[in-house]
């Protein structure tokens, strides 16, 4: 059974205004921490859909308050650039002005491969293949988001990437010279910038996909997402176990750096999670951080808050009539295992939904001090 990315493939209203707004929230509102650590990151997430400005301000504060150092961003191309050479950054204005308002670098996750699907592409693209998507429209449309924002200093080029190659073993070469291509034009202009590749470290070991990693071992990372369940999203591992998967990363990356780009542990029952269990999980990955540092690229846990159950199966919140995607790439889905993957989401936060911190949120908070 395959998992695919969940539905952040959305057509996005405009909230120009609500960016502008954003923007004129002064820093001197924002409480900055003592010390940041710009490996360490958390997928900053409302714990309700809907959403006002100033409730969104206050998540992000609340973050960063943490002593995290990044945070993900999760933007598509249909909705950067709709119309061919027209970019729309309403969307992406609002999230980035959080983002530096709170000294936050940012992973970029901008999806050419996003599991078993392409895309999500604008629609005056069509549906490309892999080999037709055009390597000079990626890099045109990377540089574009990179000149605005200075913030983001790593770019996750294609995510769950095992997925798209289980069964499509001939397009590997194809996607690999397409990387390399816009890797090497975008380094050119954005020599600063890291680029890689996303996996999930879960598929690749449940289903023995280790060859596609080392395959696309390529840029400047190879990046994973983790979470210790088997292929119905049952949790299926110890603590202990879960930091000796976390273990084989070094070795599907070859000389790579990596990147731990959506690290999570559910606290649902429903698939074998508790409390407990997740904070003895959020200690065991800072032993294996501070174990590795100096390999690692980066390091982001999935995610600030619960949702209550069952809203979890679409990432978007909403600020009045305006929906925004404030993140979650989500860890994949099938008509199978949709009911224990909406449960393990909705319950994979470190504080719950009507804002009560879990007794992971004060071992994360507890772990980046001793880190800084």
């Amino acid at each position: 059974m395959e998992k695919k990315h969940l539905g952040l493939i959305l057509g996005i209203a405009s909230i120009i205004g609500i960016s502008i707004l954003v923007l004129s929230i002064p820093n001197s509102e924002i409480v900055l921490p003592q010390q940041t650590n710009e490996k360490i990151g958390l997928v900053i997430n409302s714990p309700n859909q809907s959403v006002t400005l100033q409730e969104l301000d206050d998540v992000y504060s609340k973050a960063s308050e943490s002593g995290i150092g990044r945070s993900n961003v999760y933007l598509f191309w249909n909705l950067i650039e709709p119309e061919r050479g027209e970019f729309d950054w309403s969307q992406s204005d609002a999230l980035m002005s959080f983002n530096k308002n709170n000294n936050l670098k940012v992973t970029l996750y901008f999806s050419i491969i996003n599991g078993e699907t392409l895309g999500p592409f604008p629609t005056w693209i069509g549906k490309p293949s892999i080999n037709s998507i055009g390597e000079d429209r990626v890099v045109s449309v990377l540089d574009e988001i990179l000149s605005r924002y200075d913030i983001v200093d790593t770019v996750i080029l294609a995510g769950q990437t095992e997925s798209q190659f289980r069964f499509y073993e001939q397009n590997i070469p194809v996607y690999k010279e397409l990387f390399n291509g816009v890797y090497d034009k975008i380094k050119e202009k954005h020599p600063d910038v890291k680029i890689g590749n996303a996996f999930a470290l879960d598929q690749v070991l449940n289903k023995n996909l280790r060859y596609i990693v080392t395959e696309l071992s390529v840029g400047d990372f190879v990046a994973f997402s983790y979470s210790p369940v088997d292929t119905l999203n049952d949790i299926v591992k110890t603590p202990d176990q879960a930091k000796e998967e976390l273990q084989q990363i070094f070795d599907l990356a070859g000389d790579k750096k990596v990147g731990i780009f959506e690290i999570s542990w559910s606290t649902s029952d429903f698939v074998g999670g508790s409390d407990l269990s997740q904070t003895e999980f959020m200690e065991k990955s800072f032993e294996f951080y501070t174990e590795n540092e100096s390999e690692i690229e980066f390091f982001t846990w999935y995610r600030q808050y619960d949702r209550p159950e069952g809203s979890c199966i679409v990432e978007a919140p909403k600020i009045g009539d305006d929906e925004l995607v404030v993140g979650g790439s989500g860890f994949g889905s099938s008509e199978h295992v949709a009911e224990r993957l909406s449960h393990y989401i909705c319950s994979a936060g470190l504080i719950n939904n009507d804002g009560d911190p879990k007794s992971s949120w004060n071992e994360f908070k507890k772990q980046i001090e001793m880190i800084n």
